[in-house]
């Protein structure tokens, strides 16, 4: 619900203190983080604006001099866990450039894993973010394309991280409120599956099965993913 004479503000916009006052006992990137502190150890469901003055040590509405409101202090976060890519000097093969900022992104959620919960456009032009984001720039001068399509590209890669990390981190949260082990999970499902295809009714399934019956390898389906969205764009 809209609120009346409520406007649009960038938190990034918004001085961290006015000329008059005493000096703040805090700065932005306190609080940001103190609510990355919160959601690494708790979740993103555990930070709340009193959450967060209380791990500062601060009353709750004081806090609001510092982040007016829930989504800037996401904004924070976000920012703030995105000062931890490693920003190198770009080799020259922009795809192996790319396949190494996609691992390291990877790696940042892991450590992170409410950060795939705020992934959004509307908080990818912060400080750190806008850094990352002319670092994967920087590491597409050898590709000839314009820069819509360069953005488009860096925007894709993001994007199916996020989605397979969401859905790694998603498994994982299911197989830890099993009340049994994920081998005897998974030997009960396959079970399942070998008698539904056995009846012969889905025999694509069948020869898909009977072509590749080893194990999956994880890692080498996001290096394969990686690749494929990276090499669509190399020019024809």
């Amino acid at each position: 619900m809209a609120v009346r004479g409520a406007v649009p503000e960038v938190i990034w916009a918004r001085p961290e203190r006015t000329g008059r006052g005493p000096k703040p006992a805090y700065t932005r990137d306190d609080v940001a983080a103190a609510a990355v502190r919160i959601a690494d150890a708790q979740g993103l469901d555990a930070v709340s604006m009193r959450h967060v003055a209380a791990e500062l040590g601060c009353g709750t509405m004081s806090l609001y001099n510092y982040v007016p409101r829930k989504e800037d202090l996401y904004e924070l976060m976000v920012d703030a866990v995105s000062a931890e890519h490693e920003l190198w000097e770009p080799g020259g093969d922009w795809r192996a450039d790319l396949r190494r900022v996609a691992h390291q992104t990877r790696a940042l959620m892991r450590r992170h894993p409410w950060v795939p919960r705020l992934m959004s456009p509307v908080y990818g032009f912060s400080p750190h973010a806008l850094r990352y984001l002319e670092h994967c720039l920087a590491c597409l001068d050898p590709l000839d394309a314009p820069y819509g399509t360069k953005l488009e590209l860096i925007a894709m890669l993001n994007g199916m991280v996020t989605t397979y990390v969401r859905n790694e981190l998603d498994t994982a949260e299911r197989v830890r409120a099993l009340p049994w082990s994920e081998a005897e999970e998974n030997e009960v499902r396959m079970a399942y599956l070998g008698s539904r295809i056995g009846t012969g009714a889905y025999p694509r399934m069948a020869a898909a099965f009977t072509e590749d019956a080893g194990p999956i390898d994880l890692e080498a389906v996001f290096e394969r993913a990686v690749a494929r969205v990276v090499d669509a764009f190399a020019p024809r």
